[in-house]
């Protein structure tokens, strides 16, 4: 873990925290925090899973998983797993980032006896995957939550669906770190398998998670692995797998995306600008090319069949000219430069201590012996980092240039 991570977790919360109040273990390789930039929104009704489907880049229905096909005692019934989509303009420009999640069919999800599914219906099988959802909930920007609603309104013509915050009522928690990474083929955190909906008749997991008509569960996050686990939880309730000794400051969480290259959230795609394939959505699982027409597909699919993107988000480091990492040095929306030409090669988008992220010009940023500097601050150097989770198609093409060069 970096020495800017081993400072943020020495570090003190924040007032006003959710839980306890003291400072996490040093190093302590899992951490959970409660996400206060994300909303929660529900569309419910008949029709809410064609209307998403028609508006958004990714398919609710994509993302199938393996498991139990009927209720078990003291086992959870199989939630469909959560999906990463994008609203974006007709011109193809980033809007807002969802994370959905899909109630478990209520044919798979017990009474409270334990003992029978809840709705007294037989198990329908596979066909219970393909079922329209009648009920989503949605992981959005909480700073845009009201434009949001109006978003979704002007599309909903005669649809049938509501569209509602909820965040009242649920919150939204994210559980990360060097310990936590998942890369096996479940879904869910293997730790909370008996926490969740349909958890049965076993009392231990009542005690942590008393199961309502929505149930809550952690899964991992849709994006990558290395993010961890993700989940929407009612508001009154603590999560499961949460000690107190490792509940941390949302902004760990922002360094620990910061220090992967993962942005979130308008903050940090620019609304109505951000082109979504250079902020990765491709790889970030959040874009489906097999699902019909959505909202500024014609863009998407013509960037992503020309197969160059030539800009992309990246993680940072800001340093002095003898390497050492400086702390507050720099500012969102600091330009980037070559040192020595002056010529312009992206912008920070988002900078917590030595760390930030930019949209960064692929062949000047990852060129040999590069030297990036903040344009208003030629002091302050600019190490671009190439994370591990990138398919090396992204940077193939650039690479086999810059060799022949």
């Amino acid at each position: 873990m970096t020495p800017l991570a081993l400072r943020l977790l020495l570090a003190p919360r924040r007032a006003g925290a959710l839980l306890h109040t003291s400072p996490p273990a040093a190093d302590p390789g899992v951490l959970a925090c409660r996400l206060a930039s994300r909303a929660v929104v529900r569309f419910a009704g008949p029709e809410a899973g064609r209307f998403l489907r028609s508006l958004l880049t990714n398919d609710l229905l994509s993302s199938s998983s393996q498991g139990r096909y009927s209720p078990t005692p003291n086992a959870p019934a199989r939630a469909p797993p959560p999906a990463y989509a994008a609203l974006l303009t007709p011109q193809g420009r980033f809007l807002y980032d969802l994370f959905l999640y899909r109630p478990a069919p209520r044919s798979q999800m017990l009474d409270r006896t334990g003992s029978a599914p809840q709705t007294g219906e037989r198990p329908k099988g596979n066909q219970d995957e393909d079922e329209e959802p009648g009920e989503v909930l949605a992981d959005v920007d909480a700073a845009e939550v009201d434009e949001l609603l109006a978003s979704f309104k002007r599309y909903r013509l005669r649809n049938k669906v509501e569209i509602d915050n909820v965040s009242k009522d649920f919150l939204c928690w994210q559980r990360f770190g060097r310990n936590v990474e998942h890369t096996g083929p479940s879904t869910q955190e293997p730790e909370a398998q008996s926490i969740g909906w349909g958890q049965g008749v076993d009392r231990a997991a009542e005690s942590a998670a008393q199961g309502n008509g929505h149930g809550w569960e952690w899964f991992k996050d849709p994006r990558l692995d290395c993010l961890g686990y993700r989940g929407i939880f009612p508001a009154d309730t603590i999560p499961p797998l949460v000690e107190s000794e490792k509940e941390a400051d949302e902004r760990h969480y922002l360094l620990w995306r910061i220090e992967n290259g993962v942005a979130e959230g308008s903050t940090e795609i620019p609304k109505g600008e951000a082109i979504p394939l250079e902020y990765n959505f491709a790889g970030l699982n959040a874009i489906s090319f097999e699902k019909g027409c959505y909202i500024g597909q014609e863009l998407i699919a013509r960037t992503h069949h020309r197969g160059v993107i030539r800009k992309r988000l990246m993680p940072l480091i800001f340093v002095d000219e003898n390497g050492q990492e400086l702390e507050q040095a720099v500012a969102p929306g600091s330009e980037v430069v070559d040192k020595e030409s002056g010529k312009k090669i992206g912008t920070v988008n988002t900078a917590l201590g030595s760390r930030g992220m930019g949209l960064l010009r692929l062949e000047e940023a990852l060129k040999q012996n590069s030297s990036l500097a903040i344009k208003d601050n030629r002091d302050v150097r600019v190490k671009a980092i190439k994370p591990d989770w990138w398919p090396a198609e992204w940077t193939q093409v650039l690479e086999q240039q810059s060799a022949v060069a």
